[in-house]
């Protein structure tokens, strides 16, 4: 199993434009705002939507604290507008169909199901400031209170 690479907190966060819900998601755009750039692995699935959900339901909170959410996934941009539409999701979810954000970020990674070993994207998050600097990482993260535990920092940052 190979250990994620990517960046740490402290360090720049990598630059990444990709098509998106809305137009476009790119780094740059968000100068002066803090990012919440999360990582799931595929649209519609049961984890995905629940996480994409809490996001989208404190999108508010996030605006708030200065924050801007993006989702990602390698799932075409079509894919995402479906499940954006049928789930209510008000949250940005980038395309990374070439895979070079995942990479980028350290989240593509093998995996293992049923015995299985693939190649897939890892559940994480990145908290970005202001100046593009990572101040957050979650790794292999669980659902279940994620986007709360994301938004105290969001918070923290100021």
């Amino acid at each position: 199993m190979t250990i994620p690479q990517g960046p740490e907190i402290g360090a720049p966060a990598p630059a990444f434009d990709l098509p998106a819900t809305g137009g476009s998601a790119k780094l740059a755009d968000h100068a002066g705002k803090a990012v919440v750039l999360y990582f799931y692995p595929k649209d519609d699935t049961p984890g995905c939507t629940t996480e994409a959900q809490d996001f989208t339901a404190a999108a508010a909170d996030f605006a708030a604290a200065g924050a801007v959410v993006i989702g990602v996934s390698k799932d075409p941009l079509k894919s995402h507008e479906k499940f954006a539409a049928k789930r209510g999701l008000t949250v940005i979810l980038g395309s990374d169909e070439n895979g070079t954000t995942c990479e980028d970020y350290g989240v593509w990674v093998e995996k293992s199901m049923y015995g299985k070993t693939y190649m897939g994207v890892e559940r994480a998050t990145f908290l970005i400031d202001g100046a593009g600097i990572v101040r957050g990482v979650w790794r292999k993260v669980k659902v279940k209170g994620h986007a709360e535990e994301v938004l105290e920092a969001a918070k923290a940052l100021g």
